[in-house]
Formats: structure tokens, sequence, C-alpha cells
């Protein structure tokens, strides 16, 4: 079980009386997207449907229902300066009470939401692996840890998936399209060879190797000469990755620039 489905799990166990939140419409500028969902108990919430008094009026009129026992309602707001929530558009809201019938459904919600979800390799386990794969467990994405060394698989943190393999180029056949590759591994001649595997698909997300323009150029004549690559292939490589803007070396900023540039070419949900 994933981390937010155990939450899922537990929220539901512990809250008898429960209404289901859920946008069905979005016009203009809106805080979330279409099909965003949160749950209400009387004194929790699982979830968020973008938070300010938009969400504030929702859960009041959960919490309203769950007390009165009212089966559905309907909220449609406009977000302006009547509500202290100057976005420009328009959200309606579906409510409803969550009988037995609705319980058993939810956690498939959450299921094909992590099936859905973009996925994110990373190649290496050392202290920007580890940083990297401690930044991405936050966010909703999959994230596998690759590693040809065992014992540096130790330690990461929950929700980020394990591959311990002598081969990690396999791993790169295998992903689905729009997979991103994030290739830190304690090997320049084993990056090299990631690298190629994840460029020969040609429907990578992403595809960043750490390091210098040397490392980059030193792989590019490489790749080029010995390796079958193209130069419109070689053009999608990221490197240095996390851009060249900001000098710190650090492993955590290293991992905030490069979670930063990797949301900017996953899909995106909405």
């Amino acid at each position: 079980m994933t981390p937010q489905a155990r939450q899922l799990h537990d929220f539901l166990a512990a809250s008898p009386g429960l209404a289901l939140v859920e946008i069905s419409e979005a016009k203009g500028s809106t805080p979330r997207e279409v099909a965003t969902w949160m749950l209400v108990s009387p004194t929790g919430i699982f979830g968020t449907i973008g938070g300010g008094q938009l969400e504030f009026m929702a859960v009041a009129r959960a919490r309203e229902m769950i007390a009165q026992r009212i089966g559905t309602a309907k909220l449609d707001v406009p977000l302006g300066p009547e509500i202290g929530q100057c976005c420009g558009g328009r959200v309606t809201i579906d409510l409803a009470l969550v009988d037995d019938e609705l319980r058993q459904t939810i956690p498939a919600r959450i299921a094909v939401e992590e099936e859905t979800q973009p996925n994110v390799f990373l190649f290496g386990g050392g202290h920007v692996g580890h940083a990297l794969a401690n930044a991405l467990s936050l966010l909703p994405l999959t994230t596998t840890l690759v590693e040809t060394r065992p014992e540096e698989l130790e330690g990461v943190p929950e929700g980020i998936r394990t591959i311990g393999t002598a081969v990690p180029e396999e791993v790169v056949r295998d992903a689905r399209p729009d997979s991103a590759f994030v290739v830190l591994t304690h090997d320049h001649s084993l990056d090299f060879l990631i690298v190629a595997e994840a460029l020969a698909r040609g429907d990578a997300a992403y595809v960043g190797m750490i390091g210098s323009k040397t490392k980059k150029a030193t792989f590019r004549s490489w790749y080029l000469r010995e390796a079958g690559g193209t130069e419109e292939r070689f053009s999608r490589l990221i490197c240095p990755i996390g851009g060249t803007e900001v000098k710190d070396k650090r492993p955590a900023v290293i991992a905030a620039l490069v979670t930063a540039e990797l949301l900017r070419y996953l899909p995106s949900r909405g």
C-alpha cells in the first residue's frame, strides 16, 4: 500500500460520517481543475480542492450535510471579490454524503491517480540521488531509484520504489512512454550507457545527466562516434541538470533545482 493509499485507508476508518466534495466544472482561472476531489468529516479533511475561501465554503456545506443527513448538494461559486478570492473564474462543486457503496469505490480513485501519474527514474543512489528521492517523494509522481549497488538502496523515503540491477539500461527499455530519466551514477561510463538508452527511446519526457559542460561534450563525442547517436537525439539531453544560475552544489540544493526542472517537462494533469 502506498503512503497516500494508507492515509486514505486510515481516514476512512476513523470517519463514519463523510462527504465527498468534487469539482464538476471550472471556468476561467480557478485554484484546481475538474475532477479534483476531497473528503470531509466533522473534524478533518482528506485532500484539497485548492484552499482559500472556496474550500472553506465547501467544507462548511459538507459538514452541514453530514449533520443534517442531506444526501447531495451543489455549489456554484464565482471567484470574485464577494468571497474574497479574486481568481476571476467560476467553479461548480458537487457534494454527496458517503454511503457504504460510495465508500467502497473511493480507494479506487487513489489507485487510478497513482497509475496515471508521471514516472521518474533516478539512476544512482549517491548523495544527490538520495536527496532527489527525498524531494520527489513529496510530489504526485511514481519515482523509482535504480542502483547497481544494493547497499545504496537502503534508507530511501517511503513511497520511493527501488530496483537493484546489474543492467540498469534494461529499466530504461521497460519504462512507460513520457517517463523521465535522471542519470547520476557513480561511474561516467555507466551514465553514458544509460543516457544513450534513454535518448534512443525517442519518447522520454526528460533525459538529464549530472555533470559539467565538459562531461556533456565528452558524452557527445562518444555518442556520435561510438554509440550511433544523432545530433537530433543528443539535443534532447539536459546536462548540467538543474540549470546553471545557482552555483550551490550541495545535494539538497541540486535536488530542489532538478525537481523544479522536472516539473516543467513532465506531463501535466490539468
